[in-house]
């Protein structure tokens, strides 16, 4: 697929699409696989349901059809919804008798509350001797699909992590090099606004990008660990050193002017952030890999000019976190249903197995400017920029889910409230700590 063929994408509807540097268009009326069959619900026999989203439509039908042709006994009805209306129906179906087979399911905090409430298989053992398509995924990836060191759900979809893109002609004029740590960080910012450009763009108006620096920040100073103990549901685990160090380093960055002037009102949905450092009144931001695609519409010639830079967020002077560690979004997932049968749970085992990473379905995720989760994908993906966010995918030693998604629904709207307030200084690294651990178990 062409650059002129894609769709530019903002975080949300990455999340919508499923995932990746691009989708491919999703054509004709999107609807149920087959005729006559149930949208949901697990029958005797093998026959499988499935729910997924229509951004990955593309993806995964022809899967669906390549089983199908082979396994009539245990052929999948595939029902596709938008986003907001997977959401709402997963909601309530998950629990019903009306649960589809195979549940599509972003993992983190939702999905440990599915293993929670016994609403989802440990596929551990069922797993075990088909699991040659998943030495293929890359370990980090396959991290995210666990829960207490079980696998609960294997990918589907492409990677995208968030990382640092910079205005190179800027950081020319201005002198400097990239920020390899915090420090130099700090120090930049003066020179560049004494320079006359603002130091890093921020779509604070879309609330979703305040997450990044904090997630960042903590795994740069704690390492993993500190957010896993939040999410193993350890009392006080937000009042953790790293965490109030981290909100701390961002007050102090405000206070320095990192960000540019009405940062709190710039949309990232609509890219203005990233207009921002494309069109040189910033000097960098930092956003998921999913929005390169929206540079050349942007600001022409932009990548092919050299004007782009990229890179890891920068470490953290005596911190704990590996400076090799991403955040973002590693994956989709497929889950099976603990209302399967036996016969159900061991057809999904075998349409996994037989169907995702294969050759094709590889292929497929790249062609369309995907960065596919496996081993050796790199000779399948444009150099420059793909190649590149690849390699940060394929050498990192831990990949952390997105905060929003890895917490339950509850942390997680509590956890907007308080980073914007955070943010906009209204609040305190201590305040913050002590909302959010009330959260701690809901």
């Amino acid at each position: 697929m062409t650059r002129a063929m894609r769709t530019p994408l903002s975080r949300r509807s990455f999340l919508a699409a499923g995932g990746g540097l691009a989708t491919l268009a999703a054509t004709g009326a999107l609807s149920a696989c087959g005729s006559g069959r149930s949208a949901g619900g697990s029958s005797a026999g093998a026959a499988m349901t499935m729910w997924g989203i229509t951004g990955d439509q593309p993806f995964i039908e022809p899967t669906v059809t390549e089983w199908n042709a082979a396994h009539a006994d245990s052929a999948i009805s595939a029902n596709y919804f938008g986003t907001n209306d997977y959401k709402d129906k997963i909601r309530t179906g998950i629990s019903s008798a009306q649960a589809p087979t195979l549940v599509y399911t972003w993992g983190g905090g939702t999905m440990r509350s599915y293993v929670d409430a016994g609403l989802v298989q440990d596929l551990t053992g069922p797993l075990s001797g088909k699991s040659g398509f998943l030495d293929k995924v890359l370990p980090s990836v396959l991290d995210a699909g666990k829960v207490d060191g079980k696998t609960y759900a294997v990918p589907l979809s492409a990677s995208a992590p968030v990382l640092f893109y910079y205005n190179h002609d800027v950081l020319t004029k201005v002198g400097i090099e990239q920020p390899k740590t915090w420090d130099d960080l700090m120090s930049a910012v003066p020179k560049i606004k004494s320079a006359g450009f603002a130091p890093i763009s921020l779509g604070g108006g879309s609330k979703w990008p305040y997450l990044m620096w904090i997630e960042y920040l903590v795994d740069r100073i704690g390492g993993p660990d500190v957010f896993k103990r939040v999410l193993d549901n350890t009392e006080g685990a937000w009042s953790d050193p790293a965490v109030l160090q981290a909100c701390q380093q961002i007050q102090d960055l405000i206070s320095a002017g990192g960000f540019a002037d009405g940062y709190a009102s710039v949309s990232a949905d609509t890219n203005a952030d990233l207009a921002l450092m494309a069109t040189g009144r910033a000097a960098m931001l930092l956003q998921g890999a999913w929005a390169f695609d929206s540079i050349d519409g942007i600001a022409k010639n932009f990548v092919s000019d050299g004007k782009l830079a990229y890179g890891a967020f920068p470490a953290v002077s005596g911190g704990k976190g590996d400076p090799m560690n991403i955040a973002g979004n590693p994956s989709q997932f497929w889950a099976v249903s603990s209302k399967a049968n036996p016969q159900q749970t061991s057809a999904a085992i075998d349409y996994f197995s037989s169907t995702l990473w294969t050759d094709p379905y590889t292929k497929r995720l790249a062609d369309s400017g995907n960065i596919p989760p496996v081993k050796d994908a790199s000779a399948l993906l444009p150099k420059g920029f793909p190649q590149g966010v690849y390699e940060m995918i394929q050498k990192a030693p831990s990949f952390q889910m997105s905060w929003d998604l890895a917490l339950s629904p509850a942390a997680s709207a509590a956890f907007w409230t308080q980073l914007d307030l955070l943010f906009n200084k209204s609040s305190t690294p201590q305040k913050f700590a002590d909302a959010m651990n009330k959260t701690i178990g809901k």
